[in-house]
């Protein structure tokens, strides 16, 4: 790496530029822990021409896979074993920003009601076929375009693309300098924030800096 280039990590961001968002969704997740259910619905979106991941057999799995992949959207089935739909759309969209649709076999309008105010923008129930999967992906992707547009979430989404790319690039400098595991860089960033009572951003930006200094 020539000196004065910043290091950049070996994947890009999702959406580093909120305004190139697309019209219409390409990369879903699918989280079933029913195989034949999870297979039918992957074969769907296949034909629908959606680029898919997964399937995720759980929730824990499904936040793992929207971190390492950034999909478009996470369709995820609520009842799963450990950490159920609900608990993992939470993370999906409270940390990660990705938009999630839920299924379930379970007219239930209590996970309708929950859903709503942790990021689950649509909602279908089991069976679900082809057609239901494009409209309802469609129609949940429209509501994510429409809140982003009210209370200026556009600006906050970009601010919080800016922070994650800062703290991505500081973990991934720490990776290749200290020569540990990308999980281990994450937790030296969260323990010096944590040690120096500094947000994750600033100790994030200070890394970044000083390897610029550096001519890392």
């Amino acid at each position: 790496m020539s000196a004065g280039t910043a290091y950049t990590p070996p994947f890009s961001l999702a959406y580093t530029d909120p305004m190139s968002i697309p019209p219409h969704p390409a990369k879903v997740l699918i989280a079933d822990d029913e195989h034949l259910v999870a297979t039918g619905m992957i074969a769907a979106l296949d034909d629908l021409g959606f680029n898919v991941i997964g399937p995720a057999s759980d929730g824990a799995q499904a936040i793992a896979l929207c971190k390492s992949d950034r999909p478009d959207m996470a369709l995820l089935d609520i009842r799963m074993p450990g950490t159920d739909g609900l608990a993992a759309a939470a993370v999906i969209f409270g940390e990660l920003g990705i938009p999630v649709m839920m299924l379930s076999a379970y007219a239930d309008p209590e996970y309708v009601s929950v859903g709503s105010e942790i990021g689950v923008f649509g909602y279908l129930l089991k069976p679900v076929s082809r057609d239901q999967l494009r409209v309802g992906l469609e129609v949940a992707w429209s509501r994510w375009l429409a809140h982003l547009e009210q209370d200026g979430a556009i600006e906050e989404l970009k601010e919080r693309l800016k922070q994650r790319k800062v703290i991505e690039q500081a973990k991934w400098i720490i990776v290749k300098r200290k020569s540990v595991e990308e999980p281990e860089a994450m937790r030296m960033l969260q323990k010096q924030s944590r040690n120096s009572r500094k947000a994750l951003i600033d100790v994030a930006q200070s890394v970044v800096d000083s390897d610029t200094l550096l001519g890392g």
